[in-house]
């Protein structure tokens, strides 16, 4: 973990796993654009819904059985098809002990201008590579989570998300933060 560091020595104190949702050129290992960035302090994929559940949740007024509000302006579907609670925006400043859960852990450092540093490693090496992530914005009349095509899920590690009819839509990087920043 960091090295031979653990992450109570270099300043940062272990965390029940948290997500942070990246946006950016795969290959780099800092840049701008942080501040576009957001973090799930809780796993969002079984708190999500699935895509087939839209109707129900639909029904309930955007209120999710696990407690979470739907924003039918600004919505997230995971690799599995299931439409989860928005993260925190934006990302705060500070630094976080981050993992793909592959080869590298390092420490991300975040500023409040949005710029970003990895210590080691690039965008790619802390991205956790089966999970994926998309925020869809509805652009035409009627709109919804209930105009996924149900066969374009799940997604294959590491592939795009699919479109959803009628909306626009990005793809996040999905990282692991285990440890931040004392402060």
């Amino acid at each position: 973990l960091l090295g031979t560091q653990q992450p109570g020595a270099s300043g940062l104190r272990r965390v029940a796993t948290q997500f942070i949702a990246a946006i950016g050129d795969p290959s780099f290992k800092s840049g701008g654009g942080a501040d576009a960035w957001g973090i799930w302090r809780v796993d969002p994929g079984p708190r999500g819904v699935p895509l087939r559940d839209w109707p129900q949740l639909a029904a309930a007024g955007g209120r999710a059985r696990t407690g979470w509000q739907f924003d039918p302006y600004d919505f997230w579907v995971e690799e599995y098809g299931r439409i989860m609670p928005n993260p925190d925006f934006p990302l705060p400043a500070g630094r976080y002990a981050v993992t793909g859960d592959r080869e590298i852990t390092t420490v991300l450092t975040v500023r409040s201008s949005g710029e970003w540093e990895l210590a080691d490693g690039t965008l790619h090496d802390v991205t956790h590579l089966p999970c994926r992530a998309a925020r869809y914005a509805p652009v035409a009349k009627g709109a919804s989570p209930g105009s996924a095509h149900l066969a374009d899920f799940p997604v294959a590690p590491g592939g795009p998300m699919p479109a959803i009819s009628g909306c626009t839509h990005k793809d996040y990087a999905v990282i692991f933060v285990i440890a931040i920043e004392d402060k």
